[in-house]
């Protein structure tokens, strides 16, 4: 038994309870699916590859600065324009192309801050357009992060715009403490070490309040986490926190589930197999991934280039030849290809290490 058996739709972008279903197997056969952030199609293809061979589903995001550079950087972006343009165009993209790797994708969307709510109506106005015309959202899910907010604040207009997707079965993931580092755009290099950490009490409250308006919800708990990468030691992760979350919502709720409530790992570039493996025990479902496949993708341009260089001088003459053409050197889909591989291994190394590989 794997995955698609459980599935209603086997491949393409998955939807509804099929994305319950899969979190739901996740959590039960204790596995992780990365979440990729995709920039371009070039990097949506590199990452659809390596699950595809890993036999594998995956979770395909864009962030607002990612679904921005999909529009393309000559567009305005002052309004959010570029990014509702940009994350529409992309979604329309992996809908057509998932099919052909014939693996289920959650297409989802990375980190909203409020001063990005706007960029996320967009994207919601899309999803209640293409609901109405097949019955289903555009994207599989989205994540709202009101992590900087107060929790009142962050928990309550979650809990808005979960009710705006539910009529659609449409998953939301929220955040609370926050993730440090950079992303985006985002700093949180400096925030209160204590903010790193989220308590019991507070995912208690998050499952209590939207629990009763849609069942389509995961947390991104804080527990050490930190986006980009570090020397080992500087940051303090403690996965052992999402335990003590789980334990205490089961007593509260009186749930017989060990695991009721679908946990997210945020910043997981740099992190060790062991600490990957034990956040997994505790049910998360979903790592997010982006730095390492950042430098994993620049890793295989900048090698062919260095490599190539006496061949990529000159449109005419290299090594082999004064009147030798280097044509078959410089065409993009040559270059950008080698990325793509390097990147396609960084993804495929992933799915072994959240243990989601031969898992369809």
């Amino acid at each position: 038994m794997g995955v698609t058996d459980v599935l209603s739709r086997k491949e393409g972008v998955i939807v509804g309870d099929d994305v319950v279903k899969l979190f739901k197997y996740c959590q039960e056969h204790r596995f992780a699916i990365p979440a990729i952030n995709v920039t371009s199609s070039s990097t949506v293809v590199a990452s659809l590859e390596a699950a595809r061979d890993k036999k594998s589903p995956v979770i395909l995001q864009m962030s607002q600065g990612g679904a921005a550079y999909f529009a393309g950087k000559g567009v305005a972006n002052d309004k959010q324009q570029a990014s509702i343009a940009g994350g529409v165009a992309g979604a329309h993209y992996i809908r057509s192309l998932a099919p052909s790797y014939g693996i289920p994708v959650v297409l989802h969307t990375d980190h909203c801050a409020k001063k990005l709510l706007p960029w996320l109506d967009g994207l919601l106005d899309a999803d209640e357009a293409h609901f109405k015309a097949h019955g289903e959202p555009l994207f599989s899910s989205h994540m709202i992060d009101l992590s900087e907010e107060d929790k009142e604040t962050n928990i309550s207009t979650t809990a808005k715009y979960l009710e705006r997707a539910a009529p659609m079965k449409q998953w939301l993931e929220m955040e609370i403490g926050i993730t440090g580092g950079e992303e985006d755009g985002v700093n949180n290099e400096d925030v209160d070490n204590s903010a790193l950490y989220t308590q019991p009490e507070d995912i208690y409250k998050i499952h209590e309040t939207l629990s009763k308006i849609s069942p389509y919800f995961s947390i991104a708990a804080a527990f050490g986490n930190v986006h980009g990468v570090y020397k080992p030691g500087n940051v303090k992760l403690h996965p052992e926190l999402l335990s003590k979350h789980q334990q205490y919502v089961k007593e509260k709720t009186g749930t017989s589930e060990d695991k009721p409530v679908f946990l997210v790992f945020h910043g997981g570039s740099g992190s060790t197999k062991e600490e990957y493996d034990e956040a997994i025990g505790y049910g998360v479902v979903k790592v997010n991934l982006d730095t390492d496949l950042q430098f994993a993708y620049l890793t295989g341009i900048r090698d062919y280039v260095l490599s190539k260089k006496d061949y990529l001088q000159t449109r005419v003459g290299n090594p082999d030849g004064g009147d030798k053409p280097n044509k078959k050197h410089f065409d993009p889909r040559v270059w950008v290809r080698e990325g793509e591989k390097t990147m396609s291994t960084r993804v495929k190394e992933a799915l072994d290490d959240f243990n989601a590989a031969n898992q369809l």
